[in-house]
């Protein structure tokens, strides 16, 4: 079936932040020059494509670091980890490389200093998200102070802290604006002293794809967002198109577009989550292209140009 006046607009930015670059780059780094296999704690990042062209080159995907064996090659994956994991891994003698990316990295030493000066700590996220994990394994809770988790407003209402003490929170970095901006709201609304972080802990390129698929909203009849289903802020993407009203789809590859969702359709967003590469985005535009949509327009949007660097261990000298 084709369909003749389909057009597809592409969404910028899209696809890879610096956090997933730099981490598949130590990953990759570490098996040219220590050969496999690689251990990595946890998926390097949620992306079924990335995950399996790794385990091709000789990586090991693994949760539980007392698995690994002794003085082995062992990486954190981009979301982090908890102290416990990293004591673990020491008594191990595990050879070490921290791919966390550098923006959860600063919500955990924000965590850990909060915990040193016994403040009570909100953390806004999604129970079981591994990032969530490492981050509440940041602070040593006491007699005196804690972390609890809050997904909802209706979590905040349910929260036991004393009004009256000195609150903070901090959030998952791959979350909704809106949504924490309502959650932020009522934490602010219920406790008198609220510590808010330095910047928001929401990162530049979860920012940056979440603004770039509202716009998309306002021209498109369709969203097909390219990510895992485990990836936070593939999903959120997929959320702010159908809080808009415009019906979106979440694909692995290529091979799960359906031609029936493009009945009465004429203009098709296309956007990538932060840990899904350009290669399934350009494998969509060609099954999109197959299906009569030959009209591809490049959206314009915030150029970014952040990069971070990788451990001076895996640097190759030319």
């Amino acid at each position: 079936m084709r369909h003749k006046e389909l057009k597809i607009i592409l969404s910028a930015p899209r696809g890879f932040c610096a956090g997933v670059e730099r981490a598949i780059e130590i990953v990759e780094k570490s098996i040219q020059k220590f050969g496999a296999p690689v251990y990595v704690r946890h998926e390097i990042v949620h992306n079924k494509y990335v995950v399996d062209e790794l385990k091709e080159k000789g990586v090991i995907f693994i949760e539980d670091v007392k698995k690994i064996p002794q003085h082995s090659i062992l990486i954190y994956s981009a979301h982090g980890v908890s102290e416990k994991i990293i004591q673990e891994s020491n008594e191990r003698n595990l050879q070490v490389f921290n791919a966390t990316c550098p923006l959860v990295t600063k919500v955990h030493m924000e965590v850990a200093r909060l915990s040193k000066k016994r403040i009570n700590t909100i953390l806004i996220g999604h129970k079981g998200h591994p990032e969530v994990e490492g981050t509440i394994g940041r602070y040593k809770s006491s007699s005196k102070s804690k972390i609890i988790l809050v997904e909802n407003e209706d979590d905040v209402k349910n929260l036991k802290f004393d009004i009256n003490d000195e609150i903070a929170y901090v959030t998952q970095t791959t979350l909704s604006i809106d949504d924490t901006l309502d959650i932020i709201n009522a934490i602010k609304n219920k406790y008198n002293t609220v510590i808010e972080p330095a910047r928001g802990d929401i990162c530049y390129a979860t920012t940056n794809r979440q603004t770039a698929v509202k716009e998309l909203t306002e021209k498109c009849d369709i969203i097909f967002v390219v990510g895992s289903e485990n990836s936070s802020n593939s999903n959120r993407l997929k959320e702010i198109s159908t809080r808009a009203g415009v019906p979106a789809y979440l694909l692995d590859c290529a091979d799960d577009l359906d031609v029936k969702w493009l009945s009465n359709k004429k203009n098709i967003g296309l956007t990538a989550g932060a840990s899904a590469p350009e290669i399934l985005v350009e494998s969509i535009i060609n099954k999109l292209k197959g299906f009569g949509a030959l009209n591809v327009i490049n959206s314009e949007g915030v150029e970014e140009n952040i990069t971070f660097k990788i451990p001076k261990e895996l640097v190759v000298e030319n």
